[in-house]
């Protein structure tokens, strides 16, 4: 686990940078096309995901975590990483975000759709 992991326990302020980029390239997407895809500008997305600009909102995050296809516990271990909490299955909104993860519903529209069709706030 050490060796796997150490380079996200070393540096605090870089460790969140690079696991969403090992995941990423895990997953075989691009960076710039997360960005696109999270509807975020390259700029903007690559500064917070540098971590040169730290967002306070979680639904940036979470939107990226989307784009790059992330699975639950690694939207969960991104978010951590980041600061924020973790998706929470006994919260409502979080339960219907990891049902759609967990059925590969990654584009942050239609899990709009999904939050909406449940009462609930659309990503920001």
């Amino acid at each position: 686990y050490y060796k796997e992991n150490s380079k996200y326990l070393a540096q605090g302020e870089k460790a969140f940078y690079y696991f969403f980029k090992d995941v990423a390239e895990e997953n075989g997407i691009l960076l710039k096309d997360i960005y696109t895809a999270a509807d975020l500008g390259e700029g903007w997305g690559s500064k917070v995901v540098r971590m040169e600009k730290h967002t306070k909102n979680r639904d940036t995050i979470i939107r990226l975590c989307l784009a790059g296809h992330f699975s639950w516990i690694q939207t969960s271990r991104a978010l951590k990483l980041y600061g924020m909490t973790e998706l929470y299955a006994k919260d409502a909104r979080d339960a219907c975000i990891i049902v759609a993860i967990n059925n590969r519903i990654f584009d942050p529209y239609r899990v709009d759709e999904l939050l909406e069709e449940h009462g609930m706030e659309k990503l920001s």
